[in-house]
């Protein structure tokens, strides 16, 4: 609002002159105001003293005080609801919250700052840090490559590459790129009393078997034996047909003895291709000891229960089978990587291969 030239008193003063009986024409002259403006301060101070003129003048004056503050009140709490639903805890988050009210709402930084609550010099401070651009993008190549390896592994897979960081500060980039793993649902298993898994302490001290289903991309199903030395952890086979009988499962028992040599124990569930009758001639005629686990209880043969878990997240899931030629060929594709390549939490993060070959030679030292 323009502010007048004149005060209280002195337009009081020019409306006394008028009324004393000069002419409206002369004052107008006199003050050098138009008529316009003349009636117009008659119109709000007429019949009035210099006291009233000056409460007058307090009384808007506080009206203009109070209609601000109320302003900047509805504004503040504006901000407020715009903002609720973050939670202001990470620098970077309150920067993008200040910026965000700034840009919105018409505000200065030191008005968004104070209302959030918000320290300026954080929102200010810009990181020295580097961006370690090479190190992103190895770790976006590996995990592109290996879509279902979490930072763990991935940190694994970096050192052999020879990039050696600190592993927490690989996790900030590997949540900074948005890399983060979905966890895919799984059936709900009963819960029980559980009692630890001896562990065996040679290989081929025990094997653990298991079948799992899938389906080609026509609908048909297959499934696939898996077998597993429960020391080194190695894949043995993964043999993958639409039908795999109790004879079928003798013979690639009978060809993976004749490679690797004879388990003292195999353990399986109690699917109709362990119980069936050619597996226990097998057993007789081969002197193996077939261990069945309780029925409902998974978790005692946990060994293949673990990497049947691994194969479907990282193969099964993440491959399109449209022939049995084309998934017996990805799956020992797979098989291979698995056992050469892929790190093993539980064998210090070294491959199923490298703890094989570290064994036989202690074995030999011995």
């Amino acid at each position: 609002m323009k502010r007048s030239r004149f005060t209280e008193e002195q337009i009081i003063g020019i409306l006394k002159e008028q009324e004393a009986g000069a002419k409206t024409a002369d004052v107008c002259r006199k003050h050098g105001i138009s008529d316009a403006t003349f009636y117009k301060y008659k119109a709000k101070y007429g019949g009035m003293d210099v006291s009233d003129a000056r409460k007058l003048k307090a009384l808007e004056d506080e009206n203009a005080r109070l209609k601000k503050l109320l302003a900047e009140a509805m504004l503040d709490n504006a901000i407020l609801k715009d903002v609720a639903s973050k939670k202001l805890v990470t620098p970077d988050v309150k920067r993008d919250a200040v910026a965000h009210v700034c840009a919105q709402h018409g505000v200065s930084q030191r008005r968004a700052c104070e209302v959030l609550s918000v320290d300026r010099s954080s929102v200010r401070y810009r990181s020295v840090r580097p961006d370690d651009a090479s190190i992103r993008e190895a770790m976006k190549k590996v995990a592109s490559e290996r879509r279902r390896f979490g930072y763990r592994r991935i940190h694994v897979m970096l050192g052999r590459q020879g990039i050696v960081m600190n592993l927490k500060k690989l996790r900030r980039l590997y949540r900074e790129e948005k890399l983060t793993v979905r966890k895919r649902g799984g059936r709900k298993r009963a819960l029980g009393t559980r009692r630890p898994l001896a562990l065996p302490s040679r290989p081929n001290e025990r094997w653990s078997l298991d079948f799992i289903s899938d389906a080609f991309t026509d609908g048909r199903r297959f499934r696939v034996l898996a077998v597993v030395d429960d020391f080194t952890r190695e894949c043995l086979c993964l043999v993958a047909d639409t039908s795999l009988s109790g004879v079928r499962l003798a013979r690639e028992l009978d060809t993976l003895i004749d490679r690797r040599g004879k388990p003292r124990t195999i353990v399986s569930d109690n699917g109709t291709e362990m119980t069936s009758m050619a597996i226990l001639k097998w057993c007789q005629e081969t002197h193996v000891e077939w261990h069945y686990i309780a029925p409902g209880k998974p978790m005692q043969n946990g060994f293949i229960e673990s990497f049947n878990g691994s194969f479907r997240d990282e193969c099964l899931n993440e491959t399109l089978f449209s022939s049995p030629a084309q998934a017996r060929a990805a799956i020992s594709s797979w098989k291979e990587d698995y056992n050469a390549n892929r790190p093993h939490s539980s064998l210090g993060n070294i491959t199923p291969n490298e703890f094989a070959m570290k064994m036989a030679l202690e074995k030999q030292a011995a």
